[in-house]
């Protein structure tokens, strides 16, 4: 009986790197036999408590709350965002407050310029608006919750510098817009509170804020083979620099042979502040950047087409969406090894989301088409897709809100 038992345990194992391995299979047979040693060790467990986590759909002008608890995953409810019933306002970004009072969401499409929305967790009431930039996408609050930082990704005519807006959170006023390069994305704020980076699609570069003066301290240039930093803002002369590149802003165009261009699309820093990580979509790259030599650490191979990244607020781990590879990857942070390489249910990976004890990655996958968007989570423990649930179509912004212990 001992036998069988063991027997249907590596049975089992096998199956799993068939159905979940396929993804991984470029990084060799000692690779995939480490994935699914480490996944048999460590098998999911149901969680006790529910997680609770917002993501918006650009195509269906609505934010969803989604539950994962001890029932499984589903929709708790949508709610609608924008102004224009006959026309798509396209929720791209979505951030909640450090005191999980509020969220923010940024409609990308506007008439001409988009706009940052306020709504109460509590019972969806809308607060305001402000009008900012052309296509304001993803966004961050500061450490305090104070403000804001959106990037206006400006997906719209010509390839010319474009910018970050500020926002005081409190009155929703916009009190700064700083100039940094062209199609901006990725607003990511350091724990510490003293910078934000932004990563240029268009201009392989790194951008850094210093969030006490509110303008540019420093740029990184991201090219393989010419990476170097410098002091204060970009030249406006290096704005069309990586005009080759995807021209559609989506990151859905791989690398032509001789390109190597980065095409960044997001900037994480460490949980310490001290390192940066930059996904290159276009060379399938993550890029990560020391913040105090201001230099290149490591290049780690990453999935095809890295979109958005997340790292676990212990430090351990960094985890990646591939938008085109439709699969996402989790990383060990001091080794730089990739873990486990999953792949996803629909095309188009998206974003992602860590829960606050860092337990699961939420995903986001925006479908083709008219297929609906998709929310998957993945275990961080036993390195598992352990749920999935349909959301609204084309499933971007996510953003973790709190657990909940049902009496």
């Amino acid at each position: 009986m001992h036998s069988a038992f063991q027997l249907t345990r590596a049975t089992l194992a096998a199956l799993f790197a068939l159905l979940y391995g396929s993804g991984c299979a470029s990084q060799g047979t000692n690779a995939a036999s480490a994935k699914v040693s480490a996944t048999a060790s460590a098998p999911h467990a149901v969680p006790i408590k529910d997680y609770l986590v917002y993501v918006v759909s650009e195509a269906a002008d609505k934010v969803t709350l989604v539950r994962f608890g001890p029932s499984g995953a589903r929709v708790d409810h949508d709610v609608n965002v924008g102004l224009m019933p006959a026309d798509v306002d396209g929720p791209h970004g979505i951030a909640v407050s450090p005191d999980k009072r509020f969220y923010y969401i940024t409609t990308a499409h506007g008439t001409p310029f988009g706009a940052l929305w306020k709504y109460t967790t509590h019972n969806d009431s809308l607060v305001g608006r402000v009008e900012l930039g052309n296509f304001p996408a993803t966004l961050q609050l500061s450490p305090d919750g104070e403000y804001a930082y959106v990037v206006n990704f400006n997906l719209h005519g010509d390839m010319v510098p474009s910018s970050v807006s500020i926002v005081a959170t409190e009155g929703l006023l916009e009190v700064a817009r700083v100039t940094t390069c062209t199609m901006p994305h990725g607003s990511r704020v350091n724990a510490q509170g003293t910078k934000q980076y932004s990563a240029c699609m268009m201009d392989d570069m790194l951008v850094e804020i210093d969030m006490r003066t509110f303008g540019v301290s420093r740029h990184f240039m991201l090219n393989k083979g010419k990476e170097h930093g410098m002091p204060g803002a970009p030249r406006p002369s290096m704005a069309a620099a990586g005009a080759a590149s995807d021209m559609s802003g989506h990151g859905m165009e791989g690398p032509k042979p001789g390109d190597v261009t980065c095409s960044p699309t997001w900037a994480q820093p460490s949980a310490d502040g001290s390192r940066i990580y930059v996904a290159c979509n276009k060379s399938s790259e993550i890029v990560e950047i020391d913040t105090d030599s201001w230099t290149v650490g490591r290049r780690l191979p990453a999935g095809d087409g890295v979109y958005n990244l997340a790292t676990t607020n212990d430090g351990r781990l960094l985890v990646a969406t591939n938008k085109r590879g439709q699969s996402v990857s989790v990383f060990e942070i001091s080794t730089g090894k990739e873990l486990v390489r999953l792949s996803t249910r629909r095309k188009v990976v998206h974003g992602v989301a860590i829960s606050s004890d860092d337990r699961y990655a939420f995903i986001s996958v925006e479908g083709i088409g008219s297929e609906p968007g998709t929310v998957e989570i993945v275990d961080l423990v036993s390195l598992k897709t352990v749920a999935t649930v349909d959301v609204r179509q084309q499933a971007g912004g996510i953003d973790f809100w709190k657990t909940e212990t049902k009496p």
